[in-house]
């Protein structure tokens, strides 16, 4: 017995002591779960961290669907170029720095940053052109890489949102193209533009923005005759910051006006053709998820857009005294009244 006590006594304290060391080299639970939880940086072109914007917000919205919930079991670090072409680099180099899991970003200038970048951490664009013809990887069906995402086909577009446009405007003679002088993404669409007026036989006149803070008064200038001259702008980040200013200036000049996103229309624009917003940004969600349970991004395919929207203000087209054919209202997906 009394031999017994004295091996339990020994053993004891050597017991404690294993689990005492056991318990320092662990992390708690709480720092393993913090350890674990992957980050995801979102670069929003146009955006701000006041008014993130609807992109931002479907995205969101796709993460939660998916059972993802911020500051729990993600975390994502979000920076805004508000408009600013310039600024994307730089805020492309400070997520890839922060070594985030994935790489969200939104415009050609910041793909393209975010490619020079980095070569390891999976990037999921959405762009509106295409992005094999732009270089930035090497087939839709598997762009190999660490690239893939989303294009939403805008400059595809172009020829079919202008003759939807002189369907709806049938005495249009000319149109005035709004677009930001400092992206080379906008001076291609602009060609595409002076194209599809040609095979359309509609002049094409550039209006080039340039600078933080462009004079957009410059449509009202050349707007002599409003009756017969229409005002089509270039979405990108720059242009999509001032949304509302343009669609008020081309109420306030009486110029009927195409868009290439229905966020211009909702703030004031007559019409507007596009790819489908929530479809791209809640699968740029979906590709998230994918590449977080494994997924290789060169292995996944660029997605390209199944739903495309026209969007017609009538209140605008009341404004600007305008009546938009039936046919043309007919085939409206969203009618704002």
């Amino acid at each position: 017995m009394m031999r017994l006590s004295r091996i339990i006594q020994k053993k004891i304290p050597i017991t404690l002591a294993a689990y005492a060391l056991l318990f320092a080299l662990c992390p708690s639970a709480q720092a393993q779960r913090r350890m674990s939880v992957p980050k995801i940086g979102v670069l929003s072109s146009a955006g701000s961290s006041a008014t993130p914007g609807s992109q931002i917000e479907v995205f969101r919205q796709g993460l939660r669907q998916l059972g993802y919930i911020e500051g729990n079991n993600i975390l994502v670090e979000y920076r805004y170029a508000e408009g600013e072409q310039g600024r994307m680099p730089s805020l492309v180099t400070e997520l890839v720095q922060l070594k985030v899991d994935v790489l969200v970003v939104t415009a050609l200038t910041a793909i393209r940053a975010a490619k020079y970048a980095t070569k390891t951490i999976p990037i999921v664009m959405v762009i509106l052109s295409d992005p094999v013809a732009t270089g930035i990887v090497e087939s839709m069906a598997r762009p190999g890489g660490n690239i893939t995402g989303f294009s939403r086909l805008t400059r595809e577009l172009s020829g079919k949102r202008l003759d939807l446009f002189k369907e709806a405007v049938p005495q249009l003679s000319r149109a005035v193209v709004l677009w930001d002088g400092d992206s080379p993404g906008s001076a291609a669409a602009f060609k595409d533009y002076e194209a599809a007026g040609q095979s359309l036989r509609i002049p094409i006149q550039s209006l080039k923005m340039t600078g933080p803070n462009p004079d957009f008064e410059v449509p009202l200038r050349l707007a002599d005759k409003p009756s017969s001259i229409g005002l089509l702008s270039i979405n990108n980040a720059l242009l999509r910051r001032h949304s509302r200013e343009i669609a008020d200036l081309g109420i306030k000049s009486r110029l009927p006006s195409m868009h290439e996103e229905s966020n211009y229309t909702a703030a004031g624009g007559l019409m507007s053709y596009s790819a489908n917003e929530t479809e791209a940004y809640t699968r740029a969600a979906n590709y998230v998820d994918k590449i977080l349970k494994g997924a290789r991004p060169g292995d996944l395919p660029v997605q390209q857009p199944t739903k495309f929207e026209l969007v017609i203000n009538l209140k605008t087209a009341k404004q600007i005294g305008l009546t938009i054919p039936p046919n043309v209202l007919a085939r409206a997906d969203r009618v704002i009244r």
